[in-house]
């Protein structure tokens, strides 16, 4: 992990469990998922009786936030099965991933300060079509403590422990459209 901490400008700031790494897939990789995340049945995200601007699609689990629950939903599609080996291998051993979500940023499109709901364990996003800056907060006593990662197109990060547990985080406007594919396990 320290190999990965290198690469952020200040990592002795960068919050504990967070690991990140450029180049994740190729060019043309990318290509590929980006066609194929826009050819889902995207949906403008729900959150309660709210409205967000991004589209998504999930698989797997997703969170119900008029019901407060998970609820099961679509299989995930065969043709991110390769991708979802290669990020169980950056997770390292014992790392099943059993929920995915897509999405689709137009640009000035983000998201707002938020952990993922606590159904789920480590979570994985991987970078399409434009980077974005990636920013953490904590309160530490009555002030933020904060942490921005530019997220590079086809680069992945993983949130565990701390950077998973103790900080928020969120992703402002974007300049120019995006995609990501968020993959998550499955608290035990």
């Amino acid at each position: 992990m320290a190999e990965q901490l290198a690469l952020f400008a200040n990592p002795s700031r960068a919050p504990e469990g967070l690991l990140y790494a450029d180049e994740f897939i190729s060019p043309a990789t990318e290509r590929d998922l980006i066609g194929r995340v826009a050819a889902l049945p995207l949906q403008p995200f729900q959150f309660g009786q709210y409205e967000g601007k991004r589209r998504v699609a999930s698989f797997g689990f997703r969170y119900d936030y008029t019901l407060r629950r998970l609820q099961e939903a679509d299989p995930i599609p065969p043709w991110l099965t390769p991708l979802i080996q290669r990020v169980e291998g950056f997770g390292g051993p014992g790392t099943k991933i059993a929920q995915i979500l897509c999405t689709e940023y137009d640009t000035g499109v983000g998201i707002g300060w938020h952990r993922d709901k606590p159904h789920f364990d480590r979570i994985f996003g991987l970078s399409l079509g434009s980077p974005c800056k990636f920013r953490f907060r904590r309160a530490v006593g009555d002030k933020w403590e904060r942490f921005a990662l530019d997220a590079a197109a086809r680069s992945i990060y993983m949130m565990a422990g701390a950077a998973r547990q103790e900080w928020e985080h969120s992703i402002p406007a974007v300049e120019a459209p995006r995609h990501s594919i968020t993959f998550r396990t499955m608290v035990d």
